[in-house]
């Protein structure tokens, strides 16, 4: 069922555009109202039509023209979250296979790799080569929490237009480990590079908080939600 959370931003009168529908996943990970209404400002701010639903019902999800996967807590946790709800996570798999944006947020980015070893090892959805492992920061408190700059490393319809220096505001003690330099957007250092961004085809994450990340997480969410997987990079 649709859990609680509905709004759109509509264009001007007399347009016969289509609102985007954009479908967070409910699968009672945390952090969904927030990243509901910051998925609609960013819609609003660059003047998109969209409608925004919290959803934990596996149609809407297939249905929808982009997916975020929010996320906190532990990755186990998580994706037995996903496991319990019959038919969910079969539809994000079903509608990333054909082509639909998606969008990890945290340990919704961490869910994206091939497995989590976190309170044992737990398999992901296996779309970025690497595993969540305990991050190695000596001498730094675990978790990372707080502001910290993101080093962008290629340029990509999902990072443009995010200024210099720009910072994500991060909380996490595990961190995607051993994976493939093609699909890393960007990284953050503490105590070593540690994958921020990641995208491959048509999904992508960060593995910090775009809803908490103001100007910077706002401009993240605007790009996804006009991004073209299929364009040209």
């Amino acid at each position: 069922m649709a859990t609680g959370f509905r709004q759109g931003h509509q264009q001007q009168e007399g347009s016969m555009t289509q609102p985007l529908s954009i479908a967070v996943v409910d699968y009672e990970g945390g952090n969904l109202a927030s990243a509901a209404r910051a998925a609609l400002r960013a819609a609003e701010l660059s003047g998109i039509a969209a409608d925004v639903v919290i959803t934990n019902e596996p149609t809407a999800v297939l249905q929808a023209d982009r997916i975020i996967l929010p996320g906190q807590g532990a990755f186990a946790d998580c994706a037995r979250g996903l496991e319990a709800i019959p038919g969910l996570k079969d539809s994000i798999l079903n509608a990333t296979a054909k082509g639909t944006p998606f969008l990890g947020i945290c340990v919704g980015m961490q869910l994206m790799a091939e497995r989590g070893r976190e309170h044992g090892v737990t398999e992901g959805f296996g779309w970025i080569p690497g595993e969540i492992t305990l991050m190695e920061a000596t001498g730094l408190r675990l978790p990372q929490m707080g502001w910290n700059e993101l080093e962008l490393h290629t340029q990509h319809p999902l990072t443009q237009g995010l200024g210099a220096a720009p910072h994500g505001y991060f909380v996490h003690s595990y961190a995607l480990q051993n994976t493939a330099a093609d699909v890393l957007l960007a990284t953050t250092d503490y105590g070593g590079n540690v994958p921020a961004i990641v995208c491959k085809g048509n999904v992508a994450g960060t593995q910090f908080h775009v809803e908490k990340s103001q100007t910077v997480g706002l401009k993240i969410l605007a790009n996804f939600l006009r991004w073209d997987p299929k364009a040209p990079v």
